[in-house]
């Protein structure tokens, strides 16, 4: 259906890089990636989810400012260094109408998908400007299209799209750079739960039709490395034709 394959990622020894939102999906794929490339990999994961191999895990809730600082100063003891930030941490819960959601119903989505990428970037700066580094934010068409069923999604990745415009806006002039990347469809545990609650056209696309992983998470950690750096835009898409034109399409 979207016809994608992931793009080539150069070689990232020496890059120290943090993900949230590891233990599984496209932040897993990610980080295995990441480690593949050369890439010294902080896993931020939930609970008891497990560490992709050769990654340092880390227990790290988003919305917890103590475990957030405490992730901070183990990479800066350990590393002394970090050269990207993916917050790849998201929550599309609740699903419903909206007249049928209690308003407190909200809040998970806004205090992780706003509010926990304003956290991580704050904390995460003195060590992004002194190595001149990157935030790499996922993002969605929801941050710009309405979607039946999902208020919580859409209005608080709405958001989390501007706040990325608002970073690199302030943080040009620390030679931090920030990306809001949108991700088509992927075959996740989270695409999984849009197509039980069976809302709107995207939870009719059939999981064979959905992307792989990869797909994203390529594109992702092709944003943390040199080439990236000459770009100038905020807002990118996995389908985009920069990087369509770096897949090796049927």
């Amino acid at each position: 259906m979207f016809n994608l394959a992931p793009v080539p990622v150069p070689d990232l020894t020496g890059k120290v890089i943090l993900v949230t939102g590891a233990g599984k999906g496209i932040g897993a794929a990610l980080v295995t990636l990441l480690v593949e490339r050369g890439a010294t990999v902080y896993a931020g994961h939930l609970g008891e989810q497990t560490t992709p191999e050769g990654a340092h895990g880390i227990g790290l809730d988003v919305t917890d400012q103590t475990q957030v600082d405490a992730a901070m100063l183990r990479i800066r003891e350990e590393a002394g260094r970090l050269d990207a930030l993916v917050n790849n941490a998201g929550v599309i819960a609740p699903i419903g109408p909206l007249r049928a959601l209690d308003t407190d119903a909200l809040r998970p989505a806004f205090e992780v998908n706003v509010l926990g990428v304003h956290r991580m970037t704050v904390a995460a700066l003195p060590l992004l400007e002194a190595a001149k580094g990157v935030v790499v934010n996922a993002g969605t068409g929801a941050a710009t299209t309405p979607m039946e069923g999902w208020t919580a999604y859409c209005s608080s990745k709405a958001g989390a799209r501007m706040l990325s415009l608002m970073a690199a806006m302030e943080l040009a002039d620390k030679g931090v750079q920030v990306f809001f990347i949108g991700i088509p469809p992927t075959d996740t545990a989270m695409q999984g739960a849009i197509r039980e609650a069976g809302l709107n056209p995207i939870s009719k696309i059939p999981q064979g039709d959905l992307v792989h992983p990869s797909v994203p998470a390529s594109v992702m950690a092709w944003l943390c490395g040199p080439d990236a750096r000459k770009l100038e835009e905020v807002l990118l898409d996995v389908r985009d034709d920069l990087f369509k034109g770096m897949m090796a399409l049927d």
